[in-house]
């Protein structure tokens, strides 16, 4: 549904002089609508299409449907019944008459049922992945200076039932762009670092917060300043009984002497038809009110608010507001951990858990890079990122290149090591990214059952080369992303095989003796300490490995093991010693790593306390001449 710009009638401030006159026009517009009823058949034959000349790869339509051939108003013929507060139950609606085709001009239109808002919607099973949709599309505005999003509840005037607020300083939309974005199938991120690529995002995020959304959206371009509104509503479109979907939006422009004018492009009545569309259905009953909304969204940027928010099967809104004045969660979605008794606690609070039900904890790590100079807000509270590999102790760093067909598909660096709490924690798996952005978190890609192997053991990566699926969080099972599984599944256990001595299991695989070599007397060839060639794919701690399974081999009852193999006790004593010696040198080494860590972050600390100083001052000035911008607007 591309719609060119056009440019503004010269003669529109002749025809509109300012709002009040809009406003005079409005109200008697709204006088007209209860004396001019039309039946539904002819309001659905007049809102086929968006206007003449457009492509005939229309998918969603303007609502232009409140005027007639005629040119005057009709009222929509309301369904009794409002559609169902459940999203699991809300697509079971008869909408009357089967749909049609329209013919316009000699052409057949393809019409988008609304029903196909709602199924579309299903694509998210979990409500936070939904609102990470609309955090990615604020992210993804980076590229075009936006420094933050707010996600925030807010309250619906019309009842005061609550709402969710998603808003950020990017670029903001132009009235073409608000057109995409509210169709189906269009994206303008051409970007390879953009998140979004389908350009769908927006409506099935949206409509699976709520029945309804609204967006406002600013845009400063070649001296030319608008503001767009468009809302997106599945309670109007099922209480109408429309059988396509119908989209009001209403431009306006900022002339160059500094007035807003409304874009009238496809005339008066069009404009007015809309503007009652939105009054009727958005929470705001007046103009007003709705040109309020850009007073907080400065110069560019884009404000979206979902209402008419979910309900779960208990009847309560989905997303809670209450528990936490400064994070939103799920209602009802905290589930019990199953361990012992001593360890619950640690395991309720890890972040692996928290993040089901905690927006916060979900959106601290669903970036794996966050730029300095953009924020996440949330509830007027900064999100602080959390990277998850700091959360990993005896960490190794493994090489991974997919091939497919015989040619190289990039190169995978994984982190992996075991979680600093274990073996507390029951928590094992990977959080694989995809474009800095976080799609499967603690992916239990293998069951350790009753021998806990693999308990414990995390790993983080970024796999650019398999794409995510549309609600962004999984994968398309392809073949490279199964090869990748199974690389992850020979991870996991060949750590844990190594490694689980260090957290106070038994070594499963023990360092096998050989023929002593001139530089061993043990008779342990460097070469078999690891096997299958992990010690080429792993970075550091084969060392450790050896030591691990050396001393346990030199503890009890190594005496009898060295003996058949022809070594005397005095040497077992001799090289205990030497093995507790290098483990102190290695205890100093790790001190002495962490000690250089702290003080770098120390010293970025500081850098970044006088960044932020630097910044307020600066946002400071700048809010001062947004101020005076805002008056000699007002004047």
């Amino acid at each position: 549904m591309v719609m060119k710009a056009t440019e503004l009638d010269k003669d529109v401030g002749d025809r509109v002089q300012g709002n009040n006159c809009l406003r005079g026009q409005l109200a008697q517009h709204q006088k007209s609508v209860n004396h001019s009823r039309r039946q539904e058949s002819k309001e659905n034959k007049s809102s086929n299409a968006l206007s003449s000349g457009q492509s005939n790869s229309n998918v969603l339509e303007q609502g232009r449907s409140p005027v007639d051939e005629s040119g005057t108003y009709s009222e929509f013929i309301k369904f009794p019944a409002p559609p169902c507060r459940q999203f699991w139950k809300a697509g079971d609606y008869d909408d009357g008459p089967s749909s049609k085709l329209t013919l316009q001009n000699g052409k057949n239109y393809l019409h988008v049922h609304p029903m196909f808002l709602h199924s579309n919607a299903t694509s998210h099973k979990w409500v936070f992945g939904a609102i990470a949709e609309l955090v990615d599309n604020a992210v993804d505005e980076i590229e075009n200076g936006a420094s933050f999003v707010i996600v925030d509840k807010i309250s619906n005037p019309r009842d005061g039932s609550p709402a969710l607020l998603i808003q950020d300083d990017g670029g903001g939309m132009d009235p073409e762009a608000i057109r995409r974005c509210m169709s189906f199938g269009f994206s303008d991120k051409k970007s390879k670092s953009a998140i979004g690529q389908y350009g769908n995002g927006f409506k099935t995020s949206s409509m699976r917060l709520g029945a309804d959304a609204i967006v406002f959206s600013r845009h400063a371009d070649d001296r030319v300043l608008t503001q767009s509104i468009g809302l997106l509503s599945f309670t109007f479109l099922t209480q109408t009984g429309h059988d396509r979907i119908v989209v009001p939006m209403v431009d306006y422009e900022l002339n160059t002497a500094g007035n807003l004018e409304i874009l009238d492009r496809y005339g008066k009545e069009y404009f007015m038809s809309n503007l009652s569309l939105l009054l009727q259905w958005s929470p705001y009953s007046t103009e007003a009110e709705l040109l309020k909304q850009f007073e907080d969204i400065g110069l560019h940027g884009t404000k979206v608010i979902v209402y008419n928010l979910w309900f779960n099967d208990d009847g309560n809104v989905e997303l809670d507001f209450d528990t936490d004045p400064e994070d939103i969660r799920i209602n009802g979605d905290i589930k019990e951990v199953q361990t012992r008794p001593a360890w619950r606690t640690v395991n309720e609070e890890h972040i692996s858990n928290r993040l089901r039900y905690s927006l916060r904890a979900y959106l601290s790590i669903l970036y794996l890079r966050i730029p300095e100079n953009f924020t996440i807000v949330l509830r007027g509270g900064f999100v602080k990122h959390h990277n998850l590999a700091l959360d990993l102790k005896f960490q190794e760093f493994i090489v991974y290149r997919p091939q497919s067909s015989g040619c190289i598909k990039g190169e995978l660096l994984t982190t992996i090591g075991f979680l600093k709490e274990a073996p507390q924690v029951t928590v094992h798996g990977f959080n694989i990214y995809h474009k800095n952005r976080l799609i499967l978190p603690f992916w239990p890609i293998v069951n350790y059952g009753n021998n806990s192997r693999s308990r414990g053991v995390v790993g983080v990566l970024e796999a650019n080369f398999v794409e995510p699926t549309h609600d962004k969080q999984d994968f398309e099972r392809t073949s490279l992303f199964q090869k990748l599984e199974v690389r992850l599944k020979e991870m996991t256990w060949e750590y844990w095989d190594y490694h689980c001595g260090l957290i106070g299991y038994q070594v499963i695989k023990k360092l096998r003796p050989t023929e002593p070599p001139p530089d061993s007397p043990l008779g342990i060839s460097t070469s078999d300490t690891l096997k299958h060639g992990l010690s080429s794919k792993r970075k550091e701690h084969s060392d450790l490995d050896k030591l691990e399974s050396i001393k346990r081999q030199a503890g009890t009852g190594a005496n009898a093991f060295l003996s058949g193999h022809g070594f005397e006790t005095e040497v077992v004593s001799d090289i205990k010693n030497k093995l507790e010696d290098q483990d102190v040198v290695n205890l100093i080494q790790v001190n002495k790593n962490f000690r250089a860590k702290c003080l770098d972050y120390k010293k970025r600390t500081e850098d970044l306390d006088l960044k932020v100083t630097r910044l307020r001052s600066e946002l400071g000035q700048v809010r001062t001449e947004y101020e005076q911008l805002m008056a000699e607007l007002t004047s």
